[in-house]
């Protein structure tokens, strides 16, 4: 499912990742821990196509079979949408949409038809238990509320992969574990691969497997 060779990552002079290899099942759950500035978040959104390694030094990324640094931008925009799903630490949902509109996004982008998508959402909104709160603002959900709006437009499209930053990590103890067992769920009822980078040691123990980073490279088991 996901494949990573020799990934490197440079800001200026500060040398990130450094020579990261890893390779995640389809169908796996997989935490990222590791102290701050150990570069989890950073191979995070390289996995997620949202940050490009230093190509000179990074052999390869395969993500369901692409090779994802030989995209062009629009090639690789186009398969971030149709193949990958996000939920970070602060859902990013739309203030001026509802939460219906807000999961429908995605899916628009993708130039799905409107009416068919409306329909998926509500099946995603019901699913999470949020069957009544289809057309409430953000600022009118708690915050499990807007994280689940968040899984919600995270899986409108079917991705293949879920990237998770901090997902738990501006919730209430009560709500983050609500959202970590639904991780479980939807990988068994839909079949999804999950990258959780997170510092929350409980939903990192739950996890299939757990990977530790330290000053830019992962810790041999």
């Amino acid at each position: 499912m996901i494949i990573a060779t020799n990934i490197h990552k440079y800001y200026d002079a500060l040398h990130v990742l450094k020579g990261v290899d890893l390779s995640i099942n389809s169908g796996e759950i997989v935490s990222i821990v590791g102290a701050s500035g150990a570069g989890k978040t950073t191979l995070l959104q390289i996995l997620g196509t949202l940050d490009h390694p230093h190509r000179e030094n990074t052999t390869s990324l395969f993500i369901n079979g692409t090779d994802v640094l030989k995209l062009n931008d629009k090639e690789l925009s186009r398969f971030r949408n149709t193949h990958l799903g996000f939920i970070f630490q602060f859902h990013q949902l739309l203030p001026e949409f509802n939460a219906l509109e807000n999961v429908c996004l995605p899916a628009y982008i993708a130039g799905k038809d409107r009416k068919e998508t409306e329909t998926e959402a509500k099946k995603l909104l019901d699913y999470l238990g949020l069957s009544h709160r289809v057309n409430h603002f953000p600022s009118e959900l708690s915050g499990g509320e807007q994280q689940r709006v968040a899984v919600a437009r995270a899986l409108i499209n079917k991705p293949a992969v879920i990237f998770a930053d901090e997902p738990s990590g501006n919730l209430d103890t009560a709500s983050a574990e609500n959202l970590h067992q639904l991780f479980f769920q939807l990988r068994d009822e839909f079949g999804q691969t999950f990258v959780i980078v997170t510092h929350n040691e409980d939903l990192a123990d739950m996890a299939d497997r757990k990977i530790v980073m330290a000053d830019g490279q992962i810790n041999p088991s």
